[in-house]
C-alpha cells in the first residue's frame, strides 16, 4: 500500500477512534475497548474496501457489513458518519432516547446498518443467510461479519460456520477479534478457542492470520479473501483491545466502561492526527 493512503487510512482511524470515545463518554455508557480494537478494521472496510454509496444505502447490489459484537456499535456508528451517511454531530446523540444511535446496532432506523445485531452468537447466522441469498439471487456483492472472541464461545456460532462452509459462501468473509479479553477476564481463561486457526480451517474456511493495526497486512487480506472463489475466508485479527488509549489498552474493565472528563481529556490528547 502506498505510505501517503495508508497514513490517510490511519487518520481516519484515529478520527473514528476519537468520535468512539466522545460517544462513550458523552452517554456515560458504553463499551470502548472492543470498539477501538476494530477501528482500522472498519476503517478499512468503509473507505477502501467495500462496494457502497452512503447517498444510496439500501442499494440491493452494495456489499454488507453484519457486526455479530454489536456492543461495538460505537465504530461502526463513527466509520458511517464519517463515511458520510449521516452528520458526526448525530454521534454525540448515542444512547440518548429518541436517538437512532442504539446501544446496538438497529438496522430499521440507523441509516447505512445492515443487520440489527447485540445477542451475540447470532449476527452470523444472518450474515450467512444474506451471502446465501445473494449466491441464490445470483448476485455479486459481498458479506462482511465481525466476531469478538468471546463471542465465538457461543454454540451457534460454530452450527454457522459449518452451514457457510456446506454451501460455499465464498462471498462471506469473517473477521474474528482476536483481541484475548471479554467481560469477565481473559478469553483463554473464561473458554479458550484455541487452537482457533486450525478449528477454523478443520470447518473448511481458507484462513488468514494478521495484524489488525497494521493496513498492509488488512489489505493482503482481503485481497486474498476476493481471490477466494470455492470457500469463505475467516481472517483472524490479532488486536488489542482499547488500542490507542495507552490506560485502555488490554485491560479487561474497558470492555464496558465509560471514562470520565479527565480519562476522556487524556485519551483525547493521545489520539492525534498522524503528520
Amino acid at each position: 500500500m502506498e505510505e501517503i493512503q495508508k497514513n490517510e487510512l490511519k487518520n481516519i482511524a484515529l478520527r473514528i477512534r476519537r468520535d468512539i470515545i466522545e460517544q462513550v463518554y458523552n452517554a456515560k455508557s458504553g463499551h470502548p475497548g472492543g470498539s477501538l480494537s476494530i477501528a482500522d478494521i472498519i476503517t478499512y472496510l468503509y473507505f477502501k474496501e467495500m462496494n457502497i454509496d452512503p447517498s444510496n444505502p439500501k442499494d440491493p447490489d452494495r456489499d454488507r457489513l453484519v457486526l455479530s459484537k454489536g456492543h461495538s456499535c460505537p465504530a461502526l456508528y463513527a466509520a458511517l458518519a464519517e463515511r458520510g451517511y449521516f452528520s458526526t454531530e448525530i454521534l454525540k446523540t448515542f444512547r440518548k432516547l429518541d436517538s437512532f444511535l442504539q446501544g446496538h446496532p438497529d438496522m430499521k432506523n440507523t441509516p447505512g446498518v445492515d443487520m440489527s445485531s447485540g445477542s451475540l452468537g447470532q449476527g452470523i447466522s444472518a450474515a450467512c443467510g444474506i451471502a446465501l441469498a445473494g449466491k441464490l439471487d445470483k448476485k455479486n456483492y459481498r458479506v462482511y461479519a465481525i466476531l469478538g472472541d468471546g463471542e465465538i464461545e457461543e454454540g451457534q456460532v460454530w452450527e454457522a460456520f459449518m452451514f457457510a462452509s456446506h454451501y460455499c459462501l465464498s462471498n462471506l468473509c469473517v473477521i474474528i477479534d482476536r483481541n484475548g479479553l471479554q467481560i469477565d477476564g481473559k478469553c483463554k481463561d473464561v473458554m479458550s478457542s484455541e487452537p482457533l486457526e486450525d478449528k477454523m480451517q478443520a470447518f473448511g474456511f481458507d484462513v488468514k492470520v494478521i495484524d489488525a493495526h497494521d493496513f498492509d497486512d488488512i489489505e493482503s487480506a482481503f485481497n486474498t479473501a476476493k481471490n477466494t472463489t470455492d470457500r469463505p475466508t475467516a481472517i483472524i485479527a490479532n488486536s488489542v483491545k482499547g488500542k490507542g488509549v495507552s490506560f485502555m489498552e488490554n485491560v479487561v474493565s474497558w470492555h464496558g466502561t465509560a471514562p470520565n472528563e479527565q480519562q476522556y481529556e487524556q485519551a483525547m490528547s493521545e489520539l492525534k492526527e498522524v503528520r
